[in-house]
């Protein structure tokens, strides 16, 4: 057994965990971008967006090398399936974070102070998920000692349970923000209000991503 195949049939959730601390930087990077977006320093938003993007392609060269290298008739500690689709979704959140740092810098649109507490209370509340699924994500390699079971594993699976409530949080504000929104019509043009549409559309999907993660996560130690 090579190297490589070794750290894969020991390890697999190391390899995970490698690419998920990658994701949750590119996510969080967005405090940052959205702090100069708040100071209307738009260079320094470009400045930060281009960061988002090359962390975002960071963690996709990592994607990228763990499906290419991941050996075929190996025996892991967990099915290649599930593997591949938690790899998957792990990288949908750094792209969504990729997709918000691009809308913000396709106009420089000025903050809206009306929902400017709101919208910070959103990007926290999504990020909180992100950071609960990476947390979920450096768990299961402590599981292989339980082989998934037990004390431990209904830990994690728990925890996985909170990320959806920290999912129906989000939603909850996204849907009182966007109801400020609908009613700003002689405050914003058509172009502000198409962009921070998607903006609130990509930043919502990060914390819908984190909550199907944790369900591919509790379903993996279920049925273990």
């Amino acid at each position: 057994m090579s190297i490589l195949e070794s750290l894969f049939a020991k390890s697999p959730f190391g390899l995970l965990q490698t690419h998920m601390d990658k994701v949750t930087r590119c996510a969080d990077k967005l405090n940052d971008l959205f702090d100069a977006h708040r100071q209307n320093d738009f260079e320094k938003v470009s400045q930060i967006a281009e960061e988002i993007s090359k962390l975002e392609h960071s963690a996709d060269m990592t994607k990228n090398d763990i499906r290419n290298n991941l050996p075929r008739g190996l025996l892991l500690a967990i099915n290649r399936v599930d593997l591949l689709t938690i790899l998957s979704m792990q990288d949908g959140i750094a792209d969504k974070a990729e997709d918000i740092a691009v809308l913000m810098t396709l106009k420089n649109v000025k903050p809206i102070k009306s929902i400017e507490k709101e919208f910070d209370a959103f990007l926290a509340k999504n990020l909180e998920a992100v950071h609960a699924s990476h947390q979920l994500i450096l768990g299961l390699q402590e599981l292989i000692k339980y082989s998934f079971t037990g004390s431990e594993a209904q830990k994690v699976i728990k925890e996985s349970y909170n990320i959806s409530v920290l999912e129906h949080e989000a939603d909850l504000l996204q849907h009182s923000i966007l109801k400020k929104l609908y009613n700003m019509e002689k405050e914003i043009d058509y172009t502000c209000f198409h962009l921070w549409m998607n903006v609130m559309q990509n930043m919502a999907s990060m914390s819908n991503i984190a909550e199907r993660l944790a369900h591919r996560v509790a379903m993996l130690i279920e049925n273990a």
